[in-house]
């Protein structure tokens, strides 16, 4: 359990999530019962300010909610176990965080370039192949998100396969 809090600990500042938070995330997922802030503190040698702050990061994504224990006034956290809607949800957050802001200002500098007659015409078609090419793939995210989650994995699962399906396989 030591080793994969770690390492979940060392992913997330790749991944570019604080450390604390993707520790947080490691023992809220492997831990069966729901775990109060303080036990969280404890567990990880967290400041309770930044656990806190933590798992409110946590919840903005859906990963972590609130869980009651009778008896117990306290709240509990507990974290997503179903590991395929876990991934949809990050795939989710940072599309929204990353790629919706990308392609708003992509289709913003794409018109502003095109109503611009001093505009450099190779800087104006460098936004456009990027703005095509991202909303290509956004389009296609979305249709692939609309998959129930087991034929997601189905396709998931055929990876390279599906290539005999397609024509021109260059």
């Amino acid at each position: 359990m030591e080793r994969f809090i770690l390492h979940w600990g060392e992913m997330g500042t790749r991944w570019g999530v604080n450390r604390s938070v993707a520790q947080i995330h490691a023992l809220l997922y492997l831990s069966k019962d729901p775990l109060p802030a303080e036990t969280i503190a404890e567990a990880l040698g967290l400041a309770r300010s930044n656990v806190s702050t933590s798992l409110k990061e946590l919840q903005s994504w859906k990963l972590v909610q609130i869980s009651h224990v009778l008896g117990d006034r306290r709240d509990h956290f507990v974290a997503l176990k179903d590991v395929q809607e876990m991934f949809n949800r990050v795939v989710e957050g940072r599309k929204q965080r990353e790629i919706d802001p990308t392609l708003t200002l992509l289709r913003d500098l794409h018109l502003q370039s095109s109503d611009d007659k001093n505009s450099d015409k190779a800087v104006g078609k460098a936004i456009e192949d990027m703005l095509v090419f991202v909303e290509l793939m956004s389009h296609w995210y979305e249709d692939v998100r609309k998959l129930p989650n087991p034929v997601l994995l189905k396709l998931a699962k055929l990876g390279s396969k599906v290539m005999k399906w397609l024509p021109n396989k260059t």
